[in-house]
Formats: C-alpha cells, structure tokens, sequence
C-alpha cells in the first residue's frame, strides 16, 4: 500500500537452506516451510526471551495473524501443513504472519540451565503484548493449538484490546484435578517423553492404529524438540489453573472473552470434553464451534484444507479478505456474502448435532441466519 513504511527488525535470521543442518528429522519438519521471507528473531520479554518466526510487515490496520502450538510440539511442527495449504497461503498473503515458539521449543534451542523456572500460563500470555508491540502490530488474529490456545485465550482476557479475533483447537479451560496430576506424574515415570505427551495430541484410535502420523510425531517430538526444554513447559501445562472466565448471567461480575471465537475440536479427541466446556463459558452471540469429523486429534493436520475454508469464512465475517480466489472454482475471486455452502452445513448439522449429541447441554447446536434472531451459538459439524 501506497505510504506505508517498511518497517526494520533487528536479529533477522532468514530460514536458508543451508544453515539448518542434515538431520533428517529436521529436514522433515523443515521441508513443509515454502522458502522465502521467513525470519526469525528473538524477542526479549518480562519473562525471558522468546523465539518469533515472521513474514511480511503489518499491513495498515490489520491484525496479525499469531499462533500458538502445543506441547510437544514447535511452530513447525504444530502449523506446517496448515499455512502451507494453498487456500490458506491465498488468505495470508493479505495478513503479516507471527509464529510463536513457546521458551525452548523450537527445533535447535539450546537446553535451559539446571534450576531454571519455567514462566507459568500465565508469564506465557504476558510476554505476547511484547511481541505485538515489538513488531508494531495494531492488534491479533490468534490460531492457538492446545496448551497455545489456553495462552492465547489468557492472553485475550488480560489484554482485550490487542487481540481481534481467536481460532482455538482443543482447548481446555480447566486447571487438571488432583486424580488427573498423578496420573500424568505416574506415566511420566514409566513412559518416555514422547509417548507421555502424544495421548494428549492424538486421538485413542490414532495411538491404537499407530498410524503414520502418529509414528512421524514420536520420532519428531524425540528428535527435534529439546527432551529436557519439553518436560519444562509439559509441567507448566500441567499445573495450570482453570481460566477465570464465566459466561455473562451466570455468575456475579462473569468475565468472558469480548472478541469474536472459533472453537475446533475433532470427533473422539482428547480435547473435546475440554473444548465443549470452554463453549459453555463464551458469549454464544459471537462464537462458532467447529466439531470436525474424521480429523483425529490434530485437525490443523488432518483437515488443513476443512480448517482453511472455516478460517476463511471466520475472517470475512470480522470484514476482512472481502474477494478470495478459490482454486476449486476456476480460480475465481469468492464474495465475503457467498457464505451458502457454509451456511447449509451449519443448517444441516442442527439436526445430526441435537441427535447424536443431545446429551451435551452445553453444547446446544443452532442454525444462524443473516437477521441474527436471539443469541446463537455457531456449531458447525464437518465431514470430510
């Protein structure tokens, strides 16, 4: 755009070839990374430093699109197959682009000092308005995965008017009971890291098939994450508390997140119970739950391209990306009003919603139209 300057960072490190190695793990993991104007840089906060990947400066007032993965996981790792969907690259070609690493674990860092105390939850969300503030972004668009959700979301209640809108995938919003603790405790004992942590990335059906993805997971998680940074930032999740938030009217002086929320959970995941709660507790005018069948435990993995038409849809209706080209439709530019294909599914799925889950209140599934009558809960079901 005209006028706009181009804004200079310090400590840029450009993702070139030859400077990552020959591991062949991180090759794997690296390869999923289009070249091109992908930095990095490391970003001093309150709470420690923080490993940042960035492409493109902010566009005029729009948010940047920020993620958050999961543990166990590093932004490579957790978003890979997603930003690199064709229609996903369509849409954030409009968008600056901000992958966080949570403190360690990226692939190469370096392992923290003996002694070193790990920044909670809550530490995590405060160092992201450094972030925003460092790179000049007006504001947020999060994608948060898991634990990344819960930060992001912490990140939004403390901090509404830097965050636009939130996409979170499997989420928890509750702190783990005391059964739950020493459960997690006991397996971490008998179990290494990895098969520690992938239950709660994948689904029971994945782990029992050991499917592909499950087998490529363990051996990346072993191989390209820090073991000793990991088993850090597994804790921290661990001992995180309930997020403070309550939907309005039902508590004294409820909080809840103001802007507007996708939840996305897949069918049998280990986050869904989690996922369902974390819905009962946001403002139905202004949140959509997307239950995606046949994704496993990691949507943004299995479904890149489901997940990418939902994001789409998400964004034009917060008014941004008015005309996207859709490859499927002879590469022609799609109207933010062309909402049809989406809004059957959301119809359709009343009645599959209110019959094979009718026993999850919370959950109560509703079809949205044009002239918004009452408050709604957007809850899309999709099947691939």
């Amino acid at each position: 755009m005209a006028g706009m300057k181009e804004q200079q960072f310090t400590e840029e490190k450009p993702l070139l070839p030859e400077q990552r190695g020959g591991d062949s793990d991180m090759e794997s993991c690296e390869q999923l990374m289009p070249a091109g104007d992908w930095k990095e840089h490391d970003v001093e906060t309150p709470y420690g430093m923080l490993h940042v990947v960035i492409r493109g400066a902010p566009k005029g007032n729009k948010p940047a699109i920020l993620t958050y993965h999961d543990v166990g996981l590093n932004h490579k790792l957790c978003f890979n197959s997603f930003f690199n969907n064709e229609d996903m690259q369509e849409i954030t070609k409009h968008f600056v682009v901000c992958h966080v690493d949570a403190p360690g674990q990226q692939i190469g860092a370096s392992q923290m000092p003996q002694g070193y105390q790990y920044p909670t939850m809550d530490q995590l969300a405060g160092m992201l308005p450094t972030v925003v503030q460092h790179f000049g972004f007006k504001s947020i668009v999060g994608i948060g995965v898991g634990a990344g959700a819960y930060i992001l979301a912490k990140f939004a209640l403390i901090f509404p008017d830097m965050v636009e809108g939130l996409v979170l995938l499997n989420i928890d919003p509750n702190g783990k009971g005391w059964i739950d603790w020493a459960a997690t405790k006991l397996s971490g004992l008998t179990s290494a890291l990895p098969d520690t942590v992938l239950p709660h990335l994948f689904s029971q059906e994945e782990l029992m098939n050991n499917t592909e993805l499950v087998q490529s997971y363990r051996q990346q998680i072993n191989n390209t994450v820090n073991q000793f940074n990991l088993q850090l930032f597994w804790n921290m999740y661990n001992s995180r508390r309930d997020l403070e938030m309550n939907r309005s009217g039902t508590v004294i002086n409820a909080k809840t997140l103001k802007c507007p929320v996708m939840l996305v959970v897949g069918d049998n995941a280990p986050a869904e119970e989690g996922v369902v709660e974390c819905n009962s507790k946001l403002d139905p005018t202004n949140t959509t739950f997307l239950k995606m069948a046949d994704s496993g435990g990691l949507p943004q993995l299995t479904q890149p391209g489901k997940l990418t038409e939902a994001f789409k849809y998400f964004l034009q209706g917060m008014g941004y990306i008015a005309y996207v080209k859709d490859r499927r439709l002879s590469g022609g530019p799609v109207p933010s009003a062309s909402m049809t294909r989406l809004a059957r599914s959301r119809t359709a799925s009343l009645n599959s919603a209110s019959s094979i889950d009718g026993s999850r209140s919370r959950a109560c599934t509703h079809s949205d139209s044009s002239e918004g009558v009452g408050t709604v809960t957007h809850t899309m079901e999709v099947s691939c």
